[in-house]
């Protein structure tokens, strides 16, 4: 071999290993420390303080539900309704969509205050609304875009294209697993459309963190994940040999390329895998749950069974370890868009609400049970919410500037937080941005999201970009 092949091998080899490295270094990792942690990237790691919160689940409402019919009770609105929205709201209004703002479109909910924090709830949700007190409402939310693609990658990613990590990833890379036989970080779609609008797999990608600490979906059904159960005919020391030698093949693939994270998590999730044919079809077997929880949660009621299962395997979930469970609401069937209701909102919102009322409340009242609600907390979002005014006679348009989504559990204060409008068109108090959000859920489990950082083309790159404050208030 000539000396220029040698130094050639040499550099390649250094600055292969240096862009491995480099990522590392954001979380205090440094010196001959990193190469552990490329061995074992999912070890459990130390919150930068004490958290409030071991877990995360995510309720996501793809589509966005109208705030307005359900959580941001707006008497004006009822007494002007059918009138055109006056100039003072609509002065800069750059509308979502080419529907144009049609006039005022009122509630036809039945409203009442709830628990001891008088918290506001139509009757779409009689279920959410018996469990207010431990909820935050969020009711100065914001965001930017307003198509559901670049809100949601907002809302999921903080970015506006694709290619940033989603939320959970950014967890998993910073806090490790707490479980090695599951994934940190798991996906529960549900319905049609659940990833909603085409997104699919970007919104838990794990960008350009290592693709190790990307989302898993599990799909519903006994067999959560595809090919995982060892067909009959091997056995159990057939298939570790295989699993040894395609380990020994990548280690030395690797050895030559080790900025190769899909080559890494490749190697990983061949190990994973295996441990999963015990510990993943166990985690989400409901067949020991007690016929009452399942009761509790809808199972196997029409219209909460697919919803409810996933939000109870959720919960099972957590109890094991898993860091971020992010559920999905998609529309069950093909009478609706998800909660996209550009018309027929009132058909639309009673499908969706059927859905998703019995299957939430059970969660909040099943994890606070079980002493879990403590340390988990449970976030109701959405991209953006939905208009004031009218749209094609009886749906509501995009709002990305004033709406309502919620937070419970792991040390949040319940109580309302901020206000729309007179009538709920722009956040006008406490007003919070999709960064804030993701700022808020970190510093719940121990992290400062301005210090979890990773170099990427050699910028130091954090979870809500440059911006993002923790929503003191509602810190418990």
């Amino acid at each position: 071999m000539s000396n220029t092949t040698s130094r050639r091998n040499f550099l390649g080899q250094a600055s292969a290993a240096a862009a491995a490295a480099s990522g590392l270094t954001g979380l205090g990792i440094s010196g001959a420390a990193w190469a552990s942690e490329l061995d074992d990237p999912q070890a459990p790691k130390q919150p930068h303080f004490p958290a409030k919160a071991k877990a995360v689940i995510w309720l996501h409402m793809a589509g966005a539900p109208s705030s307005l019919d359900l959580y941001d009770y707006k008497p004006d609105l009822i007494k002007l309704n059918g009138k055109p929205l006056p100039d003072s709201f609509a002065k800069n209004l750059k509308t979502a969509t080419d529907g144009g703002v049609g006039n005022l479109l009122a509630t036809k909910r039945t409203w009442k205050q709830y628990g001891e924090t008088g918290a506001w709830v139509s009757d779409w949700l009689p279920n959410i609304a018996k469990q207010v007190d431990d909820i935050a409402f969020l009711k100065g939310s914001k965001t930017d875009g307003s198509t559901h693609v670049i809100a949601s990658l907002k809302l999921h990613t903080a970015g506006l294209v694709p290619g940033r990590p989603a939320l959970g990833a950014w967890v998993q890379y910073a806090l490790g697993s707490n479980n090695p036989d599951l994934p940190a970080f798991v996906v529960l779609p549900t319905g049609k459309g659940a990833a909603g609008g085409g997104r699919g797999q970007v919104i838990w990608s794990s960008g350009f963190l290592p693709a190790v600490f990307q989302g898993t979906a599990f799909r519903q059904g006994d067999s959560p994940i595809l090919h995982l159960a060892r067909p009959d005919l091997v056995s159990d020391d057939a298939q570790r040999n295989a699993l040894s030698l395609l380990k020994e093949l990548n280690e030395r693939q690797s050895g030559k390329y080790a900025g190769d994270t899909e080559l890494q998590a490749r190697t990983k999730s061949y190990d994973m895998a295996y441990r999963m044919q015990t510990s993943a079809p166990e985690a989400v077997d409901l067949s020991k749950e007690s016929a009452a929880t399942k009761a509790l949660y809808g199972i196997g009621t029409k219209e909460t069974d697919e919803y409810g299962t996933a939000l109870l395997r959720a919960r099972r979930l957590v109890e094991r370890g898993v860091r971020f469970v992010h559920c999905i609401s998609g529309a069950p069937d093909n009478s609706v868009d998800s909660w996209d209701a550009h018309n027929g909102i009132e058909r639309n919102h009673s499908v969706m609400t059927k859905q998703v009322d019995k299957p939430v409340a059970a969660l909040l009242a099943d994890l606070k049970a079980l002493g879990l609600l403590e340390t988990t907390l449970v976030v109701w979002t959405s991209e953006f919410g939905r208009t004031p005014y009218g749209q094609s006679g009886n749906g509501r348009d995009h709002n990305p500037w004033g709406y309502t989504q919620w937070v419970a559990g792991g040390g949040i204060k319940p109580g309302t937080y901020g206000a729309t409008d007179e009538v709920g068109l722009r956040a006008v108090s406490g007003i919070v941005d999709t960064y804030d959000l993701q700022a808020t859920i970190l510093h719940q489990l121990g992290l400062d999201h301005k210090k979890v950082t990773f170099t990427y083309q050699g910028r130091a790159e954090r979870p809500a970009t440059v911006f993002g404050e923790v929503v003191k208030d509602i810190l418990a």
